[in-house]
């Protein structure tokens, strides 16, 4: 099972270091890939979930791109990903609001909180509705490591 920490976090929101860079590698390094938020704001990708915070260090995606679940925050980064990515073989991103699945750039099952079971898709915050994770390709928490 593919284990996505939300935002960084590993045991809990941290909402004042979630989507910091520094957070993203201490849960890359603890060996789980990264949900991260992403805008595209004056020209550059920056970091952030409710708004743009950090800029995006080109090492976090040169170093782990292939850990990396890249939710776009607004449509011009989606825009500027599928640009980037016109083969969709390297990024995997996507854009959603409340649906209840959506399909990253590598067909990947993206599914909203509290809409399992679903086979072979990510169960995104599977906690908050004690959602049953059985059959699923992976599982996207803040509380990823009750999960290894």
């Amino acid at each position: 099972m593919i284990l996505i920490s939300h935002r960084g976090n590993l045991n809990g929101p941290n909402k004042e270091r979630e989507n910091h860079p520094d957070y993203i590698w201490e849960a890359l390094r603890a060996g789980y890939e990264v949900e991260i938020d992403i805008w595209f704001v004056d020209g550059k990708f920056r970091l952030g979930h409710d708004e743009p915070q950090y800029d995006l260090p080109f090492e976090l995606i040169e170093n782990h791109l292939a850990k990396l679940w890249v939710h776009c925050k607004n449509l011009e980064a989606l825009e500027q990903l599928s640009t980037l990515d016109s083969t969709g073989n390297f990024f995997n991103y996507f854009w959603h609001e409340e649906d209840t699945v959506t399909l990253t750039s590598k067909n990947d099952i993206w599914a909203y909180p509290g809409k399992q079971p679903i086979k072979n898709s990510i169960a995104v915050m599977p906690e908050i509705y004690n959602d049953n994770v059985e059959g699923c390709l992976g599982v996207c928490s803040d509380y990823i490591t009750k999960y290894k």
